[in-house]
């Protein structure tokens, strides 16, 4: 669950109070039956000793406070990039292989939802962008710099045995270079992220520029050049309506992991136009009507769509949320 972003408030105001957020969450770690890992964005090796102060600051404070590291062992490395699969070889069927229905419980690897008493912990998400124009942009520096700028927050990250997540952004299109962005750039970006040690990469439209056929295509060299579909997450936006288009495709191809937001928040600071994520109830609805096990209760995640959405005085972008509560 993504919960903030360690950058500096005035390049994006929205996430100032994220001390505050990361401080209630290990002070007063809330009641859940199954585990949670607390994601925050961090920009540079700043950041991550921010979070880290707020972090000990808690532990020496509180009297029961949430576990802050994940219980993955810190030594333990990332699958690496095998060898690529046979031109040949068929797309991985539509369902999970454990369960022909199921799809992955967690993300996190962060303890068995049978336990008594659910783990929570916490994440860290850095970034890098396809194109030059976006990151320069969105960081202020060129691609090489801004995964030299990860490489620290890494071995750091690590060092605390806290689990890393990586974003591409901009692997569909570009605001600023079009919807030309190269495949194999964005491969050659999300091995890097994978070589230095995080644990998983987000592939993200974030522009939701795009298609069935493009996604096709990026997910082919993204296999080509030998990253594991376990290591890959999805990130679409629907800014085009085709975000759950572009899951089913990424779901026929074996990714078992997908980003979306309830009620489709979300936006992009550094995208003009662009709209939330694809939305969880309308992700979770298509998952279901294939017959995917999600442990996800569809209506429970449309009525907190709706009642977030009337929180924030913004339309509720999600169709099959609204539908489903018109229903109940």
């Amino acid at each position: 669950m993504e919960a903030g972003s360690f950058v500096p408030s005035k390049w994006v105001p929205q996430m100032a109070n994220s001390r505050e957020v990361l401080d209630h969450i290990l002070g007063n770690p809330p009641a859940a039956t199954n585990p949670i890992a607390y994601n925050f964005l961090i920009p540079n090796i700043k950041g991550l000793h921010n979070l880290l102060t707020v972090a000990d600051s808690v532990s020496h404070k509180a009297a029961s406070p949430a576990p802050f590291t994940s219980p993955e062992d810190p030594k333990l490395p990332p699958t690496p990039p095998s060898t690529p699969p046979p031109e040949d070889e068929e797309s991985a069927p539509i369902t999970s292989s454990q369960d022909p229905n199921e799809m992955p419980s967690s993300t996190s690897g962060i303890g068995d939802e049978t336990s008594a008493s659910p783990q929570l912990s916490t994440e860290i998400s850095l970034f890098a962008a396809a194109t030059e124009a976006f990151s320069k942009a969105n960081t202020n520096c060129t691609i090489a710099e801004s995964l030299d700028r990860c490489r620290p927050i890494v071995t750091l990250a690590k060092s605390r045995n806290l689990r890393v997540r990586g974003y591409v952004s901009v692997a569909l299109g570009c605001p600023y270079e079009g919807p030309d962005v190269s495949p194999a750039k964005v491969a050659e970006i999300t091995a890097t992220l994978l070589e230095m040690g995080a644990d998983e990469v987000s592939v993200a439209d974030t522009t939701g520029m795009g298609t069935a056929p493009r996604t096709n295509e990026l997910l082919k060299a993204l296999s080509t050049a030998g990253i594991a579909n376990k290591d890959i997450a999805l990130h679409f936006h629907d800014t085009y309506g085709q975000a759950l288009v572009n899951a089913v495709v990424g779901l026929e191809h074996g990714i078992r992991t997908f980003d979306s937001s309830v009620g489709g928040l979300g936006g992009c600071p550094y995208s003009k136009g662009a709209t939330g994520n694809v939305a969880t109830e309308d992700l979770v609805y298509c998952l279901h009507s294939l017959g995917v096990k999600t442990g996800v209760n569809v209506e429970r995640m449309a009525e907190i769509g709706a009642w977030i959405s009337k929180e924030l005085g913004r339309t509720n972008d999600s169709r099959a949320g609204k539908a489903l509560l018109a229903k109940l």
